[in-house]
């Protein structure tokens, strides 16, 4: 959106016509969505409004969580460490067979990174119980998590079968506050546009909790992706 001044000499006919450098300290319109920020456009010298956020809807970064090692990571590659935080603009709790693992309770929630990326990340078993856990709360002191800064935490597990120990990690969730000014971005993002995740997407989960979440219509987005009949061979 253009903030360019346009001449304001034939607006009254009784006042004089103010200096010219009056119009380039004229009231600039104010932002409308709260993940908008202001950029000088150096093409024409005008300012122009920017999202903060960056996502290829129905395609957002793939963050996974290695159960096995207890360590999140990007697209199964680029490591992140042991922990997360963040602040959900979109989450869902639902059972699907999704990704090739068979019919699941899965969690996934949505957000946006340090750089202004939207991520998702995909939650099952025992630390969907946890992450229960934090909702129930938060739901009592009128908040959901969008409202807060959700730290997760790899927490590290022993079993033994046959005799034999085994360690596996599970997801520990806390919060903390979050300021407002981010929390309205990410509700107003969310407002605005479809969160969801193509790979994710079946057409036929069982939805337990939903917040943000949208899949675009075909007769809204005609050039959305059908739902996946066939899930990907992706781990989580």
């Amino acid at each position: 959106m253009s903030t360019k001044v346009k001449d304001q000499r034939s607006a009254e006919i009784d006042t004089p016509a103010a200096p010219v450098t009056a119009s380039l300290t004229a009231p600039q319109p104010a932002l409308t969505r709260a993940y908008l920020t202001e950029k000088l456009d150096e093409a024409t010298g005008e300012l122009v409004q920017v999202s903060r956020f960056r996502y290829l809807p129905g395609h957002p970064r793939q963050i996974r969580f290695d159960a096995k090692a207890g360590q999140f990571n990007i697209g199964g590659t680029t490591p992140l460490g042991s922990s997360l935080s963040f602040i959900p603009l979109a989450w869902r709790i639902f059972q699907d067979d999704i990704l090739n693992m068979g019919r699941k309770l899965w969690a996934e929630l949505f957000y946006a990174d340090e750089k202004g990326a939207i991520c998702a990340v995909l939650f099952h078993g025992y630390s969907v119980e946890n992450l229960y856990r934090l909702i129930e709360p938060l739901f009592y002191d009128d908040l959901t998590l969008a409202d807060v800064v959700v730290k997760v935490q790899a927490e590290k597990k022993e079993t033994t079968k046959d005799g034999k120990k085994a360690t596996y990690y599970i997801a520990q969730f806390s919060y903390e506050p979050a300021p407002a000014e981010e929390v309205a971005a990410r509700r107003d993002y969310a407002r605005d546009l479809p969160i969801w995740r193509a790979e994710t997407y079946t057409g036929a989960a069982d939805t337990r909790i939903q917040h943000g979440y949208t899949v675009p219509a075909e007769d809204d987005d005609p050039h959305a992706p059908a739902p996946a009949s066939a899930a990907l061979p992706l781990a989580a």
